[in-house]
């Protein structure tokens, strides 16, 4: 038997880079690990301008497609929009979703949010979210963080193939607990909304920071890699 692959996507400002902990995790435990950079997010310098949900959901797409066989897919904070939408374009070729203090997300995150661009916030307005992140691994954060395009933001999708309710989706809870997740879907928050309709879901809590991929890099991947060979294939 082997595991299927794993596609890391992260969330807003960042890169592949990002999961790189986690990939040398995944992957020294016998993995087939890609993490992707998604468009708008290659560089400071990017356009971004132009850049829709739907870009990020053709990446998605793409990779997972070049996979050449039903992938784990792992999406990160706001890429749960995203990762959700193509869930629902290629069902078929997602074996396993998880969510990384994230949520399948039914509607777009900040419908209210009409610029072009969405930059890293100070970290005294997210000071909340950094819990277990060291000075030394804030410095790379703030340095490497891209402004985040803003339809990746602002924008929603049409959610219509309904074989991505049967696909087993596992959230990973970091910096909220598995009991306020669930709150928030009691409550209706869109960035959830997909936890109401799926029908195979697990939780799984790992208190850390918003960016589980710094603070417990070895932990995340050893949940990760547990998915996978869950939904191992012939």
């Amino acid at each position: 038997m082997t595991s299927p692959p794993i596609i890391l996507v992260p969330g807003f400002w960042l890169g592949a880079w990002a999961w790189d902990d986690v990939a040398s995790a995944l992957r020294a435990d016998g993995h087939d690990v890609t993490a992707l950079t998604l468009p708008g997010l290659e560089s400071a310098g990017a356009d971004r301008a132009a850049t829709t949900l739907s870009d990020h959901v053709d990446a998605i797409c793409e990779a997972v497609t070049a996979a050449r066989a039903p992938v784990v897919l792992a999406v990160h904070s706001g890429a749960g929009a995203p990762g959700y939408a193509a869930s629902d374009r290629i069902p078929g070729q997602v074996a396993a979703m998880v969510y990384v203090d994230s949520g399948p997300a039914t509607g777009a995150l900040n419908p209210d949010f009409v610029a072009v661009e969405m930059t890293l916030p100070p970290w005294e307005e997210i000071d909340g979210s950094l819990e277990g992140l060291s000075p030394e691994q804030l410095e790379p954060f703030r340095r490497r963080a891209v402004p985040e395009p803003g339809g990746a933001v602002g924008e929603g999708t049409e959610l219509t193939d309904d074989a991505r309710l049967d696909v087993p989706s596992t959230v990973i809870c970091t910096s909220f607990p598995s009991e306020q997740i669930q709150a928030a879907v009691t409550a209706g928050h869109a960035w959830v909304g997909g936890l109401a309709e799926l029908r195979n879901v697990s939780y799984v809590d790992l208190p850390t920071s918003h960016w589980p991929m710094w603070s417990r890099p070895k932990e995340l991947a050893a949940v990760i890699g547990d998915v996978a060979r869950g939904v191992s294939v012939g």
